[in-house]
């Protein structure tokens, strides 16, 4: 236990330094949008393309990790629509809670893969993202034009939206590279790597500027019952599917790991701008991050360390 705290205590200091650093007003609030924008558009999608471009696949039981990943999320998923069949929600509530209990944030799990499992971790969460992030992505607009209060999406609109992610973009194309065999040339591996070594502690320092814990005190059951899932039952079902398919070690550590992480701040995002609850999704936000701090080492001490 001492040892994951260890491993993931710095990653939550940069959490609360960034809250802190908003609140108490020791940097601009101008500042963090750039920030934001920056790590989103450059530094992360640089980190995303280097790892999968120059990672080592064969180790990796790529269709059992996919399986896990994605069946762990169904369960999840159809959990909620059915507590929605007894518990009525508004739906723009209801797709900010589906999209807090689905969609991890890769800050994080980048950052804490990393600490806690060295290369092989950072490899397999970057196998992970690869997997999960464009179907979440696409996942949260379909439920957004379904259940949003803005009613269907533009079709155009939901294919520049995709087409356009820089994240999706930057494992496409890391993938393509990886598979065509052909060498990162030196010079660009290491302007890719320190624009990646850029990415995380921005990364972080902007997740906890964007905490906001007045929404989350508004809106707890939607909260509670997102972060439940989220945090606890996912991760959960992620162990049991992945343990029963033969996954083991770091792989089924690293997985669990992902499926653990709390919600993106990208949830607030997209809820604002497609018709989704963003108040709901700024207190799931909020209040998943905290607790992650508990709860991931918590996992993973009674599911995997042993194996890790």
């Amino acid at each position: 236990m001492l040892e994951i705290v260890t491993a993931l205590v710095p990653i939550f200091v940069l959490i609360v330094m960034g809250f802190a650093l908003r609140h108490r007003g020791l940097v601009a609030d101008e500042f963090w949008l750039p920030c934001e924008k920056l790590n989103y558009f450059c530094l992360f999608p640089a980190l995303m393309f280097s790892q999968i471009a120059t990672a080592s696949f064969g180790g990796l039981s790529l269709r059992p990790m996919a399986v896990t990943l994605l069946g762990a999320v169904l369960v999840g998923g159809s959990i909620l629509y059915a507590w929605r069949l007894f518990h009525p929600q508004p739906g723009p509530v209801f797709s900010s809670v589906l999209q807090g209990a689905l969609r991890p944030n890769t800050y994080v799990g980048v950052a804490a893969a990393t600490a806690l499992y060295g290369q092989s971790g950072l490899t397999v969460t970057a196998v992970a993202i690869a997997i999960m992030i464009p179907l979440l992505n696409v996942g949260s607009i379909v439920v957004l034009a379904i259940h949003g209060k803005d009613g269907p999406v533009d079709k155009g609109r939901l294919a520049k939206t995709i087409l356009t992610n820089p994240v999706i973009l930057s494992v496409l194309a890391g993938a393509l590279v990886n598979g065509s065999g052909l060498p990162v040339p030196k010079a660009m591996a290491s302007v890719l790597t320190i624009l990646g070594g850029a990415s995380l502690p921005l990364g972080l320092l902007a997740v906890g500027a964007g905490l906001d814990m007045t929404a989350a005190r508004v809106s707890r059951g939607p909260v509670m019952q997102s972060s439940v899932v989220k945090l606890a039952l996912v991760p959960l079902a992620t162990y049991a599917i992945g343990s029963m398919l033969g996954l083991r070690g770091v792989t089924l550590s690293a997985v669990v790991l992902f499926n653990a992480l709390p919600c993106t701040p990208s949830t607030y995002i997209m809820a604002r701008i497609l018709g989704g609850d963003h108040r709901v999704a700024a207190g799931i936000i909020s209040i998943q991050t905290a607790l992650a701090a508990v709860s991931i080492p918590a996992l993973l001490v009674a599911l995997t360390w042993p194996q890790a």
